[in-house]
């Protein structure tokens, strides 16, 4: 056995038949991935079974709040068992996370059901990325112990199937995520459609996250995309300018320019946040704190520092900057955050298997 290659476990369980009593093997695998923020924002779907996005976006992956999930095969049980942070899950997060494993046991030709344990540091439903370190961690330990052997571009196109902006959290660093085409046949649709990484070595960026409200939103990404998509008159013009931000963002990033990377990442995620005001109904994502943040922001620009904002679907305000402005940059978030908690990450790693010890 190759020992620089991660392992995947095998217990052992005792199965007693009619006839005689045999040894079955169970496959063990865990997987840790960390969130991505979007720099280029993903907003809006093409085609919603596959996760086909209607733009390509462009993420940096965060050196915090990772995921760890551990899939056990089990073939003695009639249905799959999930448990999140130690309890079991129900409602919409368990019916996606099976509907994720009914996916790879297709491409397995297996029927055997699975233990899903998953511990999940990010605050989840916050706009904080939890599906995408979620469902990465998931893709890679699910497709480990159903034996798929899948590279990562192929780990990508799996995770997306469960979260789109999963697809890049599989990368470290910094990702793009191509929309693909979706005039294909459905096979040719979702092998189109996959992140990779994207080299921005000049650069040594950090991101501080002010977490100004950890609970859950009222309105999920998932339906306000769908009525931003489909009511909102900013977003076709919103989708048009992105794709010209990404062609910006990719040549910010080859010469290591942090002050265009971040003045590109603004304006995509206000942009965004401007298609979701104009839907109707109306999502406002943005709160009071929110706003308080973005201003002090905005002084530390007139200030002399490289600081820029951007939002997902949710509150919570992320703050681009160079590493070594990232005491200052958090000091002054943290005080405008009053009540809130600020954490600060650096580029980090891509979804990997976690050795056992076997």
């Amino acid at each position: 056995m190759r020992t620089d290659q991660p392992t995947v476990r095998t217990d052992q369980q005792t199965v007693r038949t009619d006839q005689q009593t045999v040894r079955a093997e169970q496959p063990v695998a865990t997987a840790v991935a960390h969130p991505n923020i979007a720099l280029i924002k993903y907003w809006g779907k093409s085609d919603e079974k596959l996760f086909l996005p209607r733009t390509d976006s462009l993420s940096m992956t965060l050196s915090v709040f990772p995921t760890t999930t551990r899939v056990r095969l089990a073939p003695e049980a009639g249905q799959d068992t999930v448990v999140f942070n130690g309890e079991p899950a129900t409602g919409e997060a368990a019916r996606r996370i099976v509907a994720f494993l009914d996916l790879v046991r297709e491409r397995a030709g297996s029927p055997v059901r699975a233990v899903v344990d998953t511990e999940n540091t990010v605050p989840t439903g916050a706009g904080l990325a939890s599906s995408a370190s979620g469902f990465a961690a998931l893709a890679v330990a699910a497709a480990a112990a159903y034996g798929l052997g899948l590279d990562a571009r192929g780990l990508s196109r799996l995770a997306r199937r469960g979260s789109g902006s999963a697809s890049r959290s599989i990368f470290g660093g910094f990702a793009v995520w191509h929309a693909g085409n979706p005039d294909g046949t459905p096979q040719e649709a979702d092998a189109s459609s996959y992140a990779e990484p994207v080299d921005a070595a000049g650069l040594d960026p950090a991101l501080v996250v002010a977490v100004v409200n950890a609970g859950p939103k009222e309105v999920s990404s998932r339906t306000a995309m769908r009525r931003t998509m489909d009511t909102s008159p900013l977003f076709e013009p919103w989708a048009e300018s992105s794709r010209a931000d990404l062609v910006d963002m990719r040549a910010a990033l080859g010469r290591g320019d942090l002050a265009a990377v971040g003045e590109i990442a603004e304006r995509n995620a206000l942009g965004m946040h401007a298609t979701m005001l104009a839907a109707r109904p109306a999502v406002r994502y943005m709160s009071p704190a929110s706003l308080t943040v973005i201003d002090s922001v905005l002084q530390l620009r007139r200030d002399g520092v490289a600081a820029y904002v951007t939002m997902d679907a949710g509150p919570n305000v992320k703050v681009l900057c160079r590493r070594a402005d990232t005491d200052r940059v958090a000091a002054v978030v943290r005080e405008a955050a009053a009540g809130g908690s600020v954490h600060v990450a650096v580029p980090g790693p891509g979804a990997r298997l976690l050795d056992e010890g076997v």
